[in-house]
């Protein structure tokens, strides 16, 4: 089963090829024939964030150069699939998405089943991405983050979970990339702030102080980070020469904090065999870290898969199929899990 895949949810243009073969029963295995990627992350960056409607813009004018470039590279253009994320995400790129897929569909593929793809389990399943990715390591638990997300899932098997929780407000990613402008740092925030956190600052203790960790104690598995954003600002204010490393890492810290908190006891709860991560967020190192030393066995993907891409949505589309899973065409702003 041969799946050409799209993903233009957000702020990245994608387009892959994946061969999958095999059955939930038995097994299965996959090979990534191609795995093309156009970012807008130059083209968003003046505005602090990304615009809908020059998102769109972009994907309408990269997805044509991305598919040119696949038939550039002579490859067997011939899927069984074609697959498009129909949701969650920015209702505009989506449909810009989608309506690519009908139209290659129609002139190319018109022998191809012409299929919706859920985004989060794009990500759920990047987890089979991992070096030491293995499918017999349920039940896990899962942390999603990402600009848009942040769950914390219980997964049974690789069709069967439950949200134990989410945010109550901003995402995590959207939090980072908050601070990052109340710090002065480019768009996307993340990786700036975990390189100003990193840095090394003469005369100033590791921990010269802490942000409160929001809802660290809140006994469920949900989280907030709207309160976290506005502590930064005020504490900014209130002191305009601070320090921003130390700023940048105290808020990484209370960031962190509930999030490997509520992972571990969530381990212990539901007695999991694994821990997984997966979103934007996924890619930094300190976060994978802490959750690495927690001692189970720990699987996240490569960097490039981590982000926005279409490879994860090709993964997506593959399982689905073989669980008879279906989507309605149509772009689905606040689809879920």
């Amino acid at each position: 089963m041969r799946i050409l895949a799209i993903e233009t949810s957000c702020d990245e243009t994608g387009i892959a090829i994946l061969n999958f073969q095999g059955s939930l029963e038995e097994g299965f295995s996959f090979s990534i024939e191609a795995n093309l990627l156009a970012s807008q992350i130059e083209t968003h960056r003046p505005y602090g964030g990304v615009v809908p409607g020059l998102a769109r813009r972009e994907h309408e004018r990269n997805l044509p150069m991305l598919f040119r470039e696949l038939e550039a590279k002579s490859f067997k253009l011939e899927p069984d699939i074609v697959a498009v994320t129909v949701g969650p995400g920015l209702s505009p790129c989506l449909w810009g998405g989608i309506t690519f897929a009908e139209e290659i569909h129609g002139k190319h593929f018109s022998k191809a089943k012409l299929v919706g793809a859920n985004h989060l389990e794009g990500h759920l399943y990047s987890f089979l991405l991992a070096e030491n990715a293995d499918v017999s390591v349920f039940p896990a638990i899962h942390l999603l983050v990402s600009g848009g997300h942040t769950m914390l899932i219980l997964m049974r098997s690789l069709v069967d979970w439950d949200v134990l929780g989410e945010t109550r407000d901003d995402a995590v990613g959207e939090a980072f990339d908050k601070v990052a402008r109340l710090l002065e740092l480019p768009y996307p925030g993340g990786p700036e702030i975990e390189k100003l956190a990193g840095k090394r600052m003469i005369g100033i203790r590791r921990k010269s102080f802490e942000f409160p960790a929001p809802m660290l104690h809140s006994g469920d598995y949900n989280f907030s980070y709207s309160g976290l954003k506005t502590a930064v600002l005020y504490y900014l204010r209130n002191n305009p020469r601070a320090k921003k490393p130390a700023v940048a890492r105290a808020f990484q810290e209370a960031a962190f904090a509930p999030l490997v908190a509520k992972v571990k006891r969530a381990t212990e709860e539901y007695g999991a065999k694994s821990i997984m991560l997966s979103g934007g967020v996924a890619a930094n190192r300190v976060l994978q870290e802490k959750l690495r030393v927690l001692g189970h066995p720990f699987f996240v993907a490569p960097l490039k898969y981590n982000t926005d891409n279409a490879v994860i949505i090709a993964l997506a589309a593959s399982v689905n199929q073989i669980s008879g899973k279906e989507y309605r065409l149509e772009a689905q702003p606040n689809l879920s899990l």
